[in-house]
This record gives C-alpha cells, sequence and structure tokens, in this order.
C-alpha cells in the first residue's frame, strides 16, 4: 500500500517549535518531489513549503519564510519540516504530498496525500 504518513502535530505556545514528519511507505520518495501544505477551519487548504528530489530547490510561502526549515533525509525515505517561531495563526491540519516539479511551481502536481497532522499554537 502507497501512504504518507505525518508525525509530529501538537499543542504548542506562540514562539514554540514542532517538527513535523512525513514519512513513506510502499514507494521511495527520492524520486518525488515533496510538499508542505496546511489547512484552517474554513479556509482553503494553503501551499507552506516545497523541496525537490535532491533538496537542491526549496520554496516557501511568505507567511513561512524565516520561520519554517523544509529538509529531506531520502536515506530514511522522510521528509521533515522544522517549524520555529510559531504563531497563533499557524493553527492548521499539515499535510504532506508527494509529486512532480509543479508542486514548487502551482503548488499542484500532486500524487499522494498524507492523513494531516494537526498543529495547535495558543497560549
Amino acid at each position: 500500500q502507497l501512504q504518507l504518513v505525518e508525525s509530529g502535530g501538537g499543542s504548542v505556545q506562540p514562539g514554540g517549535s514542532l517538527r513535523l514528519s512525513c514519512a513513506a511507505s510502499g514507494f521511495t520518495l527520492d524520486s518525488y518531489y515533496i510538499g508542505w501544505f496546511r489547512q484552517a477551519p474554513g479556509k482553503e487548504r494553503q501551499g507552506v513549503s516545497c523541496i525537490s528530489e535532491s533538496g537542491g530547490r526549496i520554496n516557501y510561502a511568505d507567511s513561512v519564510k524565516g520561520r519554517f526549515t523544509i529538509s529531506r533525509d531520502n536515506a530514511k525515505n522522510t521528509v521533515y519540516l522544522q517549524m520555529n517561531s510559531l504563531k497563533p495563526e499557524d493553527t492548521a491540519i499539515y499535510y504532506c504530498a508527494a509529486g512532480d516539479f509543479r508542486l514548487c511551481m502551482l503548488w499542484s502536481g500532486t500524487d499522494y496525500w498524507g492523513q494531516g497532522t494537526q498543529v495547535t499554537v495558543s497560549s
């Protein structure tokens, strides 16, 4: 079974940090672009960050630049999203997706999605 599984979500106070993981099973991530998306209640899904197969191309949404860092460890078949200086507006369900180069251009071109992990930032 081909699937992506996110982990690492939770509740944190403003200014805190979390690291999300996106692990693949049934296929290898090293031939895919990986994107992180988020969806807050009542809002549309938003692209957060993406990374190319080798890690040589990385994009971030303006709202997270300087605070979030995406990385990948192809040997572990896992992609990470380090989130620092978290704000209440970062509260959302975070999803990872595997796809092609369009992920880093149009936040599209996805083939696989994970089930999501909840991130809540509140005092």
